[in-house]
Formats: structure tokens, C-alpha cells, sequence
């Protein structure tokens, strides 16, 4: 996927590797994506690795990670 450079304001974005960032992506996604990135990384990542990220980010906004905590609890 080719993510908005308004995104990932502080990389190049083209750089950017999704397994070795995974991370990073999904944090970035989460918290600023739109609806066409949410589903992207929805059907990219595996949902237990989404659960386990949101769960341990400590640099999610509180009500993002609150609404996906929520939202994977359902998987």
C-alpha cells in the first residue's frame, strides 16, 4: 500500500517496511487513518497481533485505544 505522506509526517513514507514497522503502522493507522487505511490494515495484519499492539501502545491517543481495545475484543 502506498500510505499518505500526512501520515507518517516524520519518515518517508516509501521507506517504510510493514513487517519490520509493523508497530509503528498500525499505531499511525489507528489513531490518524482514514476509513480506506483502517481497512487496509484490517485485512493485512493478523488480529491477534492488532489486540497485542493496541494493548501494549503507549503512544495511542487514550480514546483510540480504548474504541480498538473494544472493537478487537469482539475477535
Amino acid at each position: 500500500m502506498k500510505f499518505r505522506q500526512a501520515l507518517f509526517w516524520d519518515v518517508d513514507s516509501n521507506k517504510i517496511d510493514t513487517k519490520k514497522n509493523a508497530q509503528y503502522v498500525i499505531e499511525r493507522i489507528f489513531d490518524f487513518g482514514n476509513d480506506r487505511e483502517v481497512r487496509w490494515l484490517w485485512s493485512f495484519y493478523d488480529k491477534n497481533l492488532l489486540k497485542k499492539i493496541v494493548k501494549k501502545s503507549r503512544s495511542l491517543r487514550p480514546e483510540t485505544k480504548n474504541l480498538w481495545l473494544l472493537m478487537l475484543e469482539k475477535i
